[in-house]
């Protein structure tokens, strides 16, 4: 048999998809990915994982250890192409890391590219949504919580009430009923906060978001609901999701 060489030569477009974000999640994520397809992903946006060594407990000892590995992980991400955004997808290690030393370790492999992290992008939708004093539930222990209450005051907001269930290990965070996060929403939210922050990107807390909102008449921002908000900016989005609640109603252009 002969195999011919076809005389056509086909045009290419100059991406596959319009729009690329790339993720960096932890190998023991059951989570992230299914919020971004749900969220973000669309036929021009395309969502590319990349994920990196993580061990148990979440400590953040622990966490800490993950720097080395964001630049291995980035480059693995469609090598020698750019992205719209690129986003850390652990909450607690973006805390305890820093999100400078977050963006430089990303950067060091797909450089010029923006990086986002859950607890810089939570900032930016709480301000966006005019919140300034919130109550913010996490899965974590005291130890791993206690550098995200310093984490948020640094950054402005003043915070009514703080409330952790003491999980160590993320795999068990991510299998936490819908219903038991909304009751303990419930349950974490000061009377004087004006938004509340659920933490952690293992959470399945993000496609409940409007069912606690309407249980505690405020504003929820989520790990997952604010990186996929503010990867959306970047990627030039602007139309309100408002079915993902108040956040995702705004347009995203708002965000500084």
């Amino acid at each position: 048999m002969t195999i011919e060489r076809a005389a056509l030569v086909p045009e290419l477009d100059p991406r596959a998809v319009p729009r690329r974000i790339g993720l960096i999640v932890l190998a023991t994520d059951h989570t992230t990915e299914q919020d971004f397809r749900r969220m973000v992903a669309g036929e021009d946006l395309a969502v590319y994982t990349a994920r990196i060594a993580y061990a148990n407990p979440t400590t953040p000892d622990n966490l800490h250890r993950m720097q080395p590995r964001l630049s291995e992980g980035a480059a693995l991400i469609l090598p020698d192409e750019t992205l719209d955004a690129i986003c850390f997808s652990c909450t607690s290690a973006s805390v305890v890391i820093g999100d400078a030393e977050v963006e430089a370790a990303i950067q060091s492999a797909k450089p010029g590219i923006p990086v986002v992290t859950p607890p810089l992008a939570a900032v930016a939708g709480l301000h966006a949504l005019g919140a300034r004093r919130m109550s913010i539930l996490t899965p974590y222990t005291v130890e791993t919580s206690t550098p995200m209450a310093a984490y948020f005051t640094d950054h402005g907001l003043d915070i009514a009430r703080f409330t952790c269930l003491g999980f160590e290990d993320d795999r068990e965070m991510a299998r936490i009923k819908p219903a038991s996060l909304v009751e303990a929403a419930i349950a974490a939210m000061a009377d004087d906060a004006e938004a509340l922050f659920i933490s952690c990107t293992a959470l399945r807390s993000a496609a409940i978001v409007p069912e606690i909102e309407r249980a505690i008449g405020r504003p929820v921002v989520t790990s997952n609901l604010a990186t996929a908000w503010q990867c959306l900016r970047l990627c030039g989005v602007d139309t309100p999701r408002p079915q993902w609640g108040s956040l995702m109603a705004l347009p995203t252009r708002i965000a500084a």
